[in-house]
């Protein structure tokens, strides 16, 4: 996922892609734990994703008060 792609998201839809990865991490972990997951590097894309939508999310909502 794109910056530009999460910038363009409203609150609402950051909300939902939010709450999709975090049970994506959840499954993966647990693919991990049964060493079912084929591939690897996912995990690490989804955690940057989380991190990238949670920074987006802060920064409209500092701006919103602003």
């Amino acid at each position: 996922m794109k910056a530009n792609d999460v910038h363009a998201m409203s609150e609402d839809q950051l909300g939902d892609e939010l709450a999709k990865l975090k049970k994506e991490q959840f499954n993966l972990r647990f693919q991990v734990a049964t060493s079912q997951l084929e591939n690897t590097s996912r995990v690490k894309q989804v955690r940057r994703d989380i991190a990238r939508i949670k920074t987006i999310a802060r920064q409209k909502a500092a701006q919103a008060k602003a």
